[in-house]
């Protein structure tokens, strides 16, 4: 029987990289960026990406209706003034229902977050900023609220208020 041999093309390493490049160049342009997404995705989700949102104590909750956090990495003291984040996420879209499909209106939001200013001698406190999210937990589409930072209000006692003057000025 006799042996048959193929001959062996020799290929260079410059010829095999410039063979993929082309292939790559052919893909279509969703694959490439959805591939340059995926590698974004992953890299980004290797730290920590979030805020660690701590819900306040049950008893100041709407149970049902929403749940309120504030994120402790926030906090913030110069004197007697110390500033926070919060977010409160609503179970059910919240908002003037508008003639959108499906009630989906820019004025319709599932989340907020506010960043507050407290004086804890005076027992008081305004809002600095707010934004409405369109998704839970801070998700989605953002619209800015407008905010009135003179104006200043009084911690009402077993309020939401009153749990994150708490963790304000009581934890220093």
């Amino acid at each position: 029987m006799a042996n048959s041999f193929r001959p062996r093309r020799c290929v260079s390493v410059h010829c095999l990289v410039l063979h993929n490049a082309r292939l790559l160049i052919k893909l279509p342009l969703a694959c490439c960026l959805g591939l340059g997404l995926l590698i974004t995705l992953l890299h980004l989700s290797s730290g920590t990406l979030y805020a660690e949102w701590v819900a306040i104590e049950k008893k100041y909750q709407s149970p049902g209706l929403q749940t309120v956090y504030f994120d402790p990495d926030t906090l913030h003291r110069e004197g007697n003034l110390v500033t926070l984040w919060q977010l409160t996420d609503y179970r059910w879209a919240q908002g003037n229902v508008g003639l959108g499909c499906f009630g989906l209106d820019p004025s319709r939001f599932l989340s907020t977050q506010t960043l507050k200013q407290f004086d804890c001698v005076e027992k008081r406190l305004r809002l600095l900023a707010y934004m409405e999210f369109l998704g839970h937990m801070g998700t989605g589409r953002r619209n800015e609220g407008y905010v009135d930072k003179d104006h200043w209000l009084r911690v009402e006692p077993e309020s939401i208020n009153h749990a994150l003057w708490v963790v304000a000025c009581e934890k220093e």
